[in-house]
């Protein structure tokens, strides 16, 4: 047993206890990565889009894998910012219209957003226009992945940012490095607060997220079908 343990005797606890919240936020960024990807994947099929996909990389730190969710995230944004603009340029204003009034008949916005896709791609698919419609009219930019951002570039920041993924090795040494008495366990508990407030948030911005990708994911299924 490690002089400090002797020391502070919970330490070998909040040891297991950081390395059970570091689990955790590494399963919920995987669960993102996944629904990140499969959004990608929408939009490259249906809307002409080429988002490259994604991967966690294992032998980096959580910030540069932060960093990568958001670089993605961000090239979505910018993808449907597009296809925005492009409805907006070829549609006539009262068309354009349309597809944000809350009182228009979805199936006569899909219908007008399928054939502006079938202009701008040459040939769209069956779900083009039903996708387009969903992404443009729901919350997924304007606040699930705006949150969510947010988030990640907080967590980044953070004492956590600098930590490997590996939950095994250095990752996990570099909070638990071989220092005595009341300077680790201060070090322990800071980390442990830390992944306690980022995680909660975290995990339902994550949530919400996933639920509006699944929302737009569900139609292209259901549809093939």
């Amino acid at each position: 047993m490690a002089l400090s343990d002797l020391l502070y005797p919970d330490n070998p606890k909040r040891r297991q206890e950081l390395i059970h919240l570091h689990q955790e936020l590494l399963n919920c960024m995987s669960t993102n990565f996944r629904a990140t990807n499969e959004l990608a994947g929408v939009l490259n099929e249906h809307l002409g889009c080429t988002i490259t996909r994604i991967q966690m990389r294992e032998s980096s730190t959580v910030k540069e894998n932060c960093d990568i969710i958001i670089q993605a995230m961000n090239e979505i944004q910018h993808q449907v910012q597009k296809i925005d603009s492009d409805m907006k340029e070829k549609l006539e204003p009262v068309l354009y219209q349309k597809l944000y009034d809350i009182k228009e008949p979805e199936l006569e916005k899909i219908a007008i957003a399928h054939k502006i896709f079938s202009i701008i791609l040459g040939e769209a698919t069956s779900t083009a226009g039903m996708v387009a419609i969903k992404l443009l009219g729901s919350n997924l930019l304007t606040l699930t992945v705006s949150k969510l951002v947010s988030l990640l570039a907080q967590i980044g920041a953070s004492v956590l940012g600098g930590i490997s993924i590996t939950i095994l090795g250095l990752g996990i040494e570099m909070i638990l490095h071989a220092i005595l008495g009341a300077v680790e366990r201060n070090q322990l508990l800071e980390a442990v607060r830390s992944y306690e407030k980022h995680l909660a948030d975290f995990k339902e911005a994550s949530e919400k997220y996933q639920c509006a990708i699944r929302e737009v994911t569900s139609l292209v299924r259901q549809q093939v079908q």
